[in-house]
């Protein structure tokens, strides 16, 4: 079936294809649609009307006597789910799909390795619960146990204040979009909310430090502040880039009187479905060369207004700016905003309390960790560092020989705490969330285990980070300046972030992360030459040596 083209709402509508509400592109519902009662969404066989786009947004008839931009809106909502067409803005295409440690997923080949995983703990907190009662007569240790207690009232109220004062971001952006004159978007309205957010971010940045918290509550503070600052940021430019197609599309209602250059072409950016290092060899499609003047107008008109309508076809700018639009986005386990995303037609209850719970229990199972093999190890260490005479002939060798042992002894420690830290944040905070909200797009990760270069690894450990850099930052900044460049931008933003948050846990900028994060260039340079290209066992240790 082919898609007519977008013509202006009128009194007939049967020349315009009304598709149901689903994302377009997506082949398992295009299939389901057509001839199949069911959807397969990564394994997880569901109902079609399983996965709900409905959202608050409603379609409204216009009158035809409207100006030519309402009809543009509208017939863009009753056409942009038939439709796949690359958005003004870098987007994310949300689609319903599983984690991979979902019990309902598809990815089920290393099942065994997950719970034999889950069982080495549990035996290893039975034999410290042990071993404690025989040391000091209780299963757990109290003193670790205090830095989740210390001050924690003020931590809550801190964070829920940190989290409110970014609401003002609601009325500035109403007042970008209503000003005429300076005040908006493209002028001085996002000089102004950068000059907002820093000052915003410095403060709370700093907050954890001037009240001389623990190192858990800053580092808590510290994370979340990121997120809130990511979702900020996110919200704020990319409603200032729909206030400002909003105007382009408004002021094209009087075509005589407007056509000049910037009824030219719109510029698209690379959609972020495609892969970091194959975006420089994307280009946009050029359009054919039209001395007509109205067709021009046309098809600029169909351009703008599908970019105001969200992927679904449910919601319009600026119907979403909006209290509850927003703490929704909040809520979402996502740091890129939409105007609207997939969702599931309710919350799993049992999934919601399992998850959570297992939050809790990860954070056990760290703390357990932490005090038992990784604690006592390194006091150790200091210990005999401090007893080598300072005379001794074989001080070199020996510090050497204590590093060497120390390393070894809290590899398989650091690597269960790494595994722990992934599971809490990707797996059970972020799915948690996703029940709370119905978010149906769970693909928080992908299998970074089998990453054979640095930028594969970037790509798929941390989903949510990865496509706000990519996003926000690679994208955003491919049109001046080339691959290599926006490449080289983007970690070292990543790496500005590592380093903020290792700052946190040692209380000393050193450095350190930002190096070793920086240093990922040049091993993609190597991973990616004739010497080792395609040496998939070689590249895949290098990828993991996180682990170690």
């Amino acid at each position: 079936m082919s898609s007519t083209g977008l013509k202006p709402a009128q009194d007939d509508h049967q020349h315009i294809l009304r598709p149901r509400a689903v994302k377009a592109g997506n082949p398992d519902i295009l299939r389901a649609q057509g001839q199949e009662p069911y959807i397969n969404l990564n394994g997880l066989t569901r109902n079609a009307s399983d996965v709900s786009t409905v959202s608050s947004g409603r379609t409204t008839p216009v009158p035809p006597d409207a100006p030519p931009s309402a009809q543009y809106i509208s017939a863009a909502r009753q056409q942009v789910r038939a439709r796949n067409k690359k958005r003004l803005f870098p987007s994310v295409d949300y689609e319903p799909r599983l984690s991979h440690f979902d019990p309902k997923s598809k990815h089920t080949d290393f099942r065994g390795f997950f719970v034999l995983f889950w069982v080495g703990l549990a035996i290893m907190v039975i034999t410290t619960g042990l071993r404690n009662i025989k040391e000091v007569g209780l299963p757990i240790r109290v003193r670790p146990w205090q830095l989740f207690t210390v001050k924690a009232w003020q931590l809550a109220l801190s964070d829920f204040a940190m989290v409110a004062t970014t609401l003002l971001i609601i009325p500035i952006q109403h007042v970008f979009r209503r000003s005429t004159g300076i005040l908006r978007w493209q002028k001085l309205g996002m000089p102004l909310h950068i000059i907002f957010e820093a000052f915003w971010f410095a403060t709370w940045i700093n907050w954890p430090f001037m009240l001389h918290w623990t190192w858990t509550a800053q580092v808590f503070l510290t994370l979340h502040t990121l997120v809130i600052f990511m979702k900020v940021h996110s919200y704020a430019f990319y409603n200032g880039h729909l206030s400002h197609i909003e105007d382009r599309l408004e002021s094209l209602n009087n075509p005589s009187a407007t056509f000049s250059p910037s009824t030219a072409a719109a510029i698209r950016y690379p959609p972020s479905s495609t892969q970091l290092d194959a975006l420089s060899r994307q280009e946009s499609s050029p359009r054919s060369p039209t001395s007509d003047k109205a067709s021009q107008l046309s098809q600029l008109r169909e351009d703008l207004a599908l970019e105001l309508t969200s992927p679904f076809g449910h919601v319009t700018f600026p119907q979403n700016l909006t209290l509850s639009n927003y703490v929704d986005f909040l809520f979402c386990p996502t740091l890129c905003y939409e105007l609207e995303y997939p969702r599931l037609p309710k919350t799993q209850w049992d999934e919601l309390i399992y998850k959570t719970l297992a939050v809790f229990g990860c954070i056990f199972l760290m703390t357990i960790t932490s005090e038992e093999f990784i604690v006592p190890v390194l006091d150790d260490a200091r210990l005999r560092l401090d007893g080598i005479p300072p005379a001794s002939h074989h001080r070199a060798l020996d510090q050497a020989l204590i590093l060497a042992e120390t390393i070894s002894y809290l590899l398989f420690p650091f690597m269960v705490t790494f595994l722990l830290v992934f599971l809490a944040i990707f797996e059970y905070v972020l799915g948690a969330f996703a029940e709370i909200t119905r978010f149906a797009d769970r693909g928080f990760y992908a299998d970074w285990w089998n990453s054979c270069d640095w930028l594969e690894f970037s790509r798929e450990w941390n989903i949510p980070v990865h496509n706000f850099l990519r996003r926000h930052v690679y994208s955003t900044s491919r049109p001046y300046m080339p691959k290599s460049a926006s490449t080289a931008l983007t970690f070292f933003v990543s790496a500005i972030l590592h380093e903020l948050v290792m700052g946190c846990i040692t209380k000393k900028l050193r450095g350190y992360g930002f190096v070793a994060m920086m240093l990922q260039i040049p091993i993609v340079a190597f991973q990616r030459s004739w010497l080792v290209r395609g040496k998939d066992l070689f590249n895949n240790m290098c990828a993991l040596y996180v682990l170690v």
